[in-house]
């Protein structure tokens, strides 16, 4: 694990959004923790004042590329690839060390070889890009033995940050399911990693699970000529990272229980099963690496039942990241959650902004699921119903990116009122698209 002088860490804050104001027997309270990091070094930022030498934090990256044999199909697929990999390895930062893998139905290591990571500079670079050459297609999938290999490879390295970034064409058809689960489950904590699907051939829920387990990005270029560009922007991202294991530590009053903890922006992420115990009636959920930006995260606890007038505390937020001695860091950021009984109904009925905004968009996304998944098993009277429900709550919402994925499958008649009709034809990668980015969320207007 790493260990930080408290000078490396950027500046966290944190702020609680809610209403407090419970009716006589009222025992639920729901919050949103808004957290932000500021001062890390994101790409364009100076990052000279935290790391010496103008560098950034030690970082390890694994790049893990589908080599199975339908790369080939077509074959300008392989090409992008190739391509991608060599943007992302020209936008790795100098001292960055760093893998390349091929996928097929066992992992290769392409570069540097030997089980060893390369260091990042003009000669490994290049060295790295002609070693791409020979990456071709050919053999099945087993995403999981990418995933072990890059383990071994990031775990070798004494770093701050570790990522993987993955890319696939298919379904992990050479392995089963449980076989990935395992790998998941063994690599969860220990990396972060971005995944990717790219054209029309993959699974969906296999990719947004791989990215999901290991607190990362998933999405789709259903065009392979975008994935140098997506590739660039996925390196970027990770090259500003600068705080890798972060964790939401929820401390909670005798009496009270979670719930459930939600990510809700940028992305609806449960982490609620994630938690690991901490102390006496104190719970870490995990959120992954941090440079520069702001996360939303619902908070839902039920407080022992209390009389008109009476408040406590029903939980305290804070940030905690472990060090090399198996202690924890606090980030020096806390948050608490409150509640208080009143006979006032307009303050105990009121909903927080905030909070019903989220609740929305977690809505949101389990209708276009939930929509989705009966399309594909013939319900269509089900999917209209709850696709159509999507419709009203993007509209509502703001959520325009997510209105117009929706378009392309249903036709909107009446977006207030959720009003639509399925589309008779609708392109494989409009469903997967939708599909993919059902978890992306607008943030409340304040």
């Amino acid at each position: 694990m790493a260990n930080f002088a408290k000078s490396h860490v950027p500046q966290f804050s944190m702020d609680v959004y809610q209403n407090e104001y419970l009716p006589e027997g009222g025992r639920e309270v729901n919050a949103i923790v808004t957290v932000t990091s500021t001062g890390g070094g994101t790409v364009g930022s100076a990052v000279a004042p935290l790391y010496p030498r103008g560098r950034g934090p030690s970082a390890a990256v694994a790049l893990m590329v589908d080599c199975s044999g339908s790369m080939d199909y077509p074959p300008t697929k392989m090409r992008n690839a190739r391509d991608a990999t060599a943007a992302a390895i020209d936008t790795l930062r100098d001292g960055t060390h760093f893998a390349v893998i091929g996928g097929t139905h066992v992992a290769k290591e392409v570069y540097p070889g030997g089980g060893r990571l390369a260091v990042a500079d003009a000669g490994t670079r290049e060295q790295a890009k002609q070693a791409l050459r020979k990456l071709g297609a050919g053999g099945g999938t087993a995403i999981g033995t990418w995933l072990r290999l890059a383990d071994r490879l990031l775990n070798s390295a004494d770093v701050t940050i570790r990522h993987g970034i993955l890319l696939t064409d298919g379904r992990n058809e050479h392995e089963s399911p449980e076989d990935l689960r395992a790998a998941l489950e063994a690599c969860a904590g220990r990396f972060t990693c971005d995944a990717r699907g790219v054209g029309t051939d993959w699974e969906v829920k296999e990719v947004t699970g791989i990215a999901s387990s290991l607190l990362g990005t998933a999405d789709i270029v259903a065009d392979p000529a975008g994935l140098a560009a997506d590739f660039t922007r996925m390196m970027e991202t990770a090259m500003g990272k600068e705080v890798a294991d972060v964790s939401l530590r929820v401390w909670t009053p005798v009496g009270t229980t979670i719930r459930f903890v939600k990510q809700v922006a940028p992305t609806v992420e449960d982490l609620t099963a994630r938690r690991t115990e901490a102390g006496p009636r104190a719970g870490d959920y995990p959120t992954g690496s941090w440079g520069d930006e702001s996360r939303d995260y619902h908070l839902c606890v039920s407080v022992p039942a209390a009389g008109l007038g009476q408040e406590m505390l029903a939980a305290r937020v804070s940030l905690v990241v472990p060090q090399a001695d198996e202690s924890v860091q606090n980030l020096g950021a806390q948050g608490l959650v409150r509640a208080v009984w009143t006979d006032d109904m307009a303050a105990s009925t009121s909903i927080n902004p905030q909070v019903a905004h989220y609740t929305g968009q977690a809505e949101l996304a389990q209708a276009i699921k939930q929509g989705l998944d009966l399309r594909k098993a013939g319900d269509f009277d089900g999917a209209t119903a709850k696709l159509g429900r999507a419709v009203q709550l993007a509209n509502a919402s703001g959520n325009a990116d997510t209105a117009k994925l929706l378009a392309k499958v249903v036709d909107v008649v009446d977006a207030a009122t959720g009003t639509v009709r399925l589309k008779t034809k609708v392109a494989e990668a409009d469903e997967m698209t939708l599909e993919t980015r059902s978890t992306k969320t607008v943030r409340v207007k304040k």
